[in-house]
């Protein structure tokens, strides 16, 4: 099918087995197309035909035999953000042409043949869910904090992340917005956000952040080149800016790095959550793009421990949890947010774009 025409199918998220394979590289296909991103749509395009071939060698042997649920897994980014990684190495001069945007003809047969001269370099990026840090989504966070203390929660905020992955959004407190026209954040910040705005701007409100730690299986090291290449690589290549962004972060985690531990997040919560709190803050979870990658169970325990410590919450010490997240059903990213003891109930804030080029704001 071509890619104009590709369309999504509905797939359960915990799917397995070589149709759900296909599937979830249909869906991408799909998914970056609908998001302003035609040069991976292309790449994950000739992905899912080398699936009905023999070519790709080992790396695509493994991803047709993939034993977990390929859509969860985001199987398909896991290899174009290898491919990607290998362009931007320089090492395959081939997808030059395919990363210049100039749709070639022959792009299946580049990437099969990239694929079998850099096994080495590629089979790694199969084993874990890519990592896509990306300090575009902080602008929701800082729109739900405005709605918070709108809502009548202390404005000083104390962070707990989970899936940090390289804690580019631990750092927000550095960040400068502009959200709708409203202007948050140090005048002089090298990253400066402005999201396109689509409805009512929030809350004409002020906050500020006491306290941001955060949690990840495998967290990434800003400072260290290989790793940031890691980074860089599961960045669309469509959005230039997002590159810009990066290395700002860089360059801020270069001054001041984010507390990052090495930890699951049922058990970062877990401690964190037992933690005396400091009268008139506000304890805030918050995560995004990664509950998808969460096994169910812990997602079950987070879901417990946030409830039980949401009953402990009082109003000088209230809890919150804001997320911005995948909606499978309507493959669009929505802000929601919940809070203890009075706002319990899950609300959609906005959607948003997954690397937050725009905010559609609901409020």
């Amino acid at each position: 099918m071509p890619i104009d025409q590709a369309e999504y199918v509905v797939i359960e998220p915990g799917a397995t087995g070589p149709d759900a394979v296909a599937r979830a590289f249909e869906n991408q296909v799909a998914y970056c197309r609908d998001n302003g991103a035609p040069i991976t749509a292309q790449v994950c395009h000739a992905l899912r035909e080398l699936l009905d071939t023999d070519r790709g060698g080992a790396v695509m042997r493994r991803v047709r035999r993939w034993a977990g649920p390929a859509l969860a897994d985001a199987l398909p980014l896991r290899v174009a953000g290898g491919l990607h990684a290998l362009h931007l190495r320089g090492d395959e001069p081939n997808l030059a042409p395919i990363y210049e945007g100039l749709s070639p003809n022959n792009a299946t047969e580049l990437i099969a043949d990239a694929i079998e001269r850099h096994e080495p370099f590629l089979l790694p990026w199969l084993d874990g869910p890519p990592q896509t840090n990306e300090a575009g989504r902080s602008a929701a966070f800082a729109a739900a904090f405005l709605w918070l203390v709108d809502h009548g929660l202390p404005g000083h905020f104390d962070l707990l992340e989970i899936g940090s992955s390289a804690g580019v959004n631990l750092m927000m407190r550095r960040f400068r917005y502009d959200l709708g026209g409203l202007r948050i954040g140090p005048k002089n910040a090298r990253m400066q956000l402005k999201p396109e705005w689509r409805g009512e701007p929030p809350p004409a409100k002020g906050y500020d952040i006491v306290g941001a730690e955060g949690c990840d299986v495998a967290p990434v090291d800003l400072t260290d080149e290989g790793q940031a290449l890691r980074l860089k690589g599961y960045i669309w290549p469509e959005f230039t800016e997002r590159f810009a962004r990066l290395d700002a972060a860089i360059e801020a985690a270069k001054v001041f790095p984010p507390e990052i531990e090495r930890k699951r997040a049922v058990d970062f919560l877990r401690e964190r959550l037992g933690r005396p709190q400091q009268e008139g803050t506000t304890r805030v979870l918050m995560h995004s793009v990664v509950w998808q990658y969460i096994p169910r169970e812990e997602r079950d325990q987070i879901v417990e421990l946030m409830e039980e410590a949401g009953h402990k919450a009082r109003d000088e010490t209230p809890l919150a949890w804001v997320s911005l997240e995948a909606n499978r059903d309507t493959h669009r990213h929505e802000l929601t947010v919940s809070y203890w003891p009075h706002g319990d109930i899950r609300r959609k804030l906005a959607t948003a774009h997954p690397h937050g080029s725009w905010i559609d704001w609901k409020g």
